[in-house]
């Protein structure tokens, strides 16, 4: 296999050019090296093996501490084991026949027994298998380097940037909400879903906040970016949507300052948001976004309607005045409020996604909790989908059967003056009454409705209005008037003759509170639970 190379002849040099001769004797000495000192000396491993079977020409220190001495002229199948462990042998045949090297990295190599001088634990090695051609027989030279450093160097910053994932999935999971609200006039379900392992965790997030009132806010954003970062935006936002929503704020007046705090919190993240309000009075869902893909609303008939106006720019951009639209949300009607990563693919446009989730959404039914599998199914979500979902749906059920006898609603018109609150009581009394509630809750669901309108009676205009309704958990009363200014809940002195009334009602509700209505006037309602609810 090794074959000597002719002497070359010493140039005859000037004694002057002696440097130049020390030189081409130390190459020359290098050049008579044979194969084997040259292969013996290298740390990396290196074995020769010839002929079709793969016999030992040689093996070098560096492989006989790894693996032990291995028998020369020996065939490659019995005596060299490790390589077929390795899947080496077939390699090795297409090197030999095609005459072209082959290379494969970072193979597992487990601690041989029985050689002392073998590390105590695996390590890796790139195998590059190399052609040799002789006058009368070929082989292949195997050459491994060691790269077990850089294995566990690779294996140590994936398990890193793993707990990094993890513990961003941990704050935005905490973050979202535990268990939703579930309002009495709708089903809702959600679900999050994480980028695949690759992917950093975004900051979309959803909510579900119950306003009183029957009244139910429903929420989704995606801050932009990814990791802890993102989550942390997005767990302010999240906190912040529920402050604001308690003020009973129309929801582009949300969105307004929301706008603000964005800004404030950090003024290089964007995000998007979807603020939408349901009144089950009115059966309307009003809504405003901030740069978010659009509401989808399917009728009872099958009709999906696409919520396409009244979008500003995203949250954090500043100087935009947003505004507020509506969509019908009538009973059997369902809606779905959702993030781009469900519909957003970078070989189409997003419209193009979001026509197929229309298409999607058109024949998903059942619960929405069924809806929510359903879409991702269709819109071909999976564990390793490479961006964040956030999903939130949302059904006005149809009531029947003895189930519908649990919600009613009654409403009164108060005209005239001082006569309306008797007129009040006197309906309210008998409405109480036909829904057969305890003679308890019906005295203080009179008193609750004759406070309500002496105070919008004194402190209100025209048109007033009595609304009383009762839903499988609680009755609410609600008056409405055209004057803007809201009730304060104050201390009254003993000598005066007035303000009381809201003092009353928030003794004996369980709950009230009221917000300006959409024309200039306002609602001031409050809420007794049911018994055993």
């Amino acid at each position: 296999m090794e074959v000597e190379p002719e002497p070359e002849p010493e140039p005859e040099l000037e004694p002057e050019l002696e440097p130049e001769r020390a030189a081409w004797q130390r190459r020359r000495a290098i050049d008579a090296l044979p194969v084997r000192a040259l292969l013996g000396q290298v740390p990396a491993l290196a074995a020769v093996v010839y002929g079709p079977e793969h016999r030992i020409a040689f093996v070098n220190e560096a492989y006989t501490q790894v693996f032990g001495p291995r028998p020369t002229g020996a065939a490659a199948r019995e005596a060299l084991p490790e390589l077929v462990e390795l899947g080496l042998l077939p390699l090795m045949d297409q090197v030999r026949r095609s005459g072209r090297p082959r290379t494969v990295k970072s193979r597992r190599v487990s601690p041989q027994p029985g050689v002392t001088s073998s590390r105590r634990r695996p390590g890796y090695y790139t195998f590059t298998c190399t052609p040799i051609t002789t006058s009368g027989d070929s082989g292949v030279l195997i050459f491994a380097a060691d790269v077990t450093d850089q294995v566990e160097a690779v294996e140590r910053l994936r398990a890193s940037e793993r707990r990094q994932r993890e513990a961003a999935v941990t704050l935005q999971r905490s973050l979202l909400p535990q268990e939703l609200e579930q309002p009495d006039d709708l089903r809702v379900a959600a679900t999050y879903q994480p980028g695949g392992t690759d992917a950093a965790v975004g900051g979309d997030w959803y909510d579900v906040i119950t306003l009183g009132a029957g009244r139910t806010a429903l929420v989704i954003g995606d801050v932009m970016g990814r990791g802890v970062r993102a989550a942390a935006v997005m767990g302010q936002l999240r906190t912040a949507v529920r402050a604001y929503a308690r003020l009973d704020l129309p929801p582009h007046e949300v969105l307004q300052l929301l706008d603000g705090l964005a800004a404030e919190i950090d003024p290089s993240q964007i995000a998007t948001c979807v603020y939408a309000v349901h009144d089950p009075n009115e059966g309307r869902l009003s809504y405003a976004s901030a740069g978010h893909v659009p509401i989808l609303v399917r009728d009872p008939d099958g009709t999906v309607h696409r919520a396409g106006d009244h979008t500003g720019p995203p949250l954090g951009t500043g100087g935009w005045l947003h505004t507020s639209g509506s969509l019908p949300l009538p009973e059997g009607a369902t809606a779905v409020l959702y993030t781009d990563g469900l519909i957003e693919r970078r070989d189409a446009d997003i419209d193009e996604g979001v026509a197929a989730l229309e298409g999607a959404f058109a024949g998903a039914t059942g619960s929405p909790d069924i809806i929510c599998d359903r879409l991702l199914r269709a819109l071909g979500i999976s564990e390793d989908h490479d961006d964040d979902v956030a999903l939130l749906v949302f059904q006005h059920p149809v009531r029947s059967g003895p189930d519908a006898e649990l919600f009613h609603n009654a409403a009164l018109d108060l005209l005239g003056g001082t006569e309306a609150a008797p007129r009040a009581r006197a309906f309210a009394s008998g409405v109480l009454a036909s829904w057969r509630f305890p003679a308890e809750l019906r005295d203080l669901g009179v008193l609750a409705a004759s406070e309500l309108v002496a105070n919008s009676l004194q402190h209100g205009t025209p048109p007033m209005r009595l609304l009383l309704r009762r839903t499988d958990r609680r009755l609410i009363i609600e008056v409405t008037d055209g004057d803007e200014h809201l009730p304060r809940r104050c201390r009254a002195e003993p000598a005066d003759e007035a303000g009381r009334g809201i003092s009353i009602i928030a003794a004996i509700a369980s709950a009230w509170g009221s917000r300006r209505t959409q024309g200039g006037g306002k609602s001031v309602w409050c809420e007794f639970a049911l018994p055993g609810k």
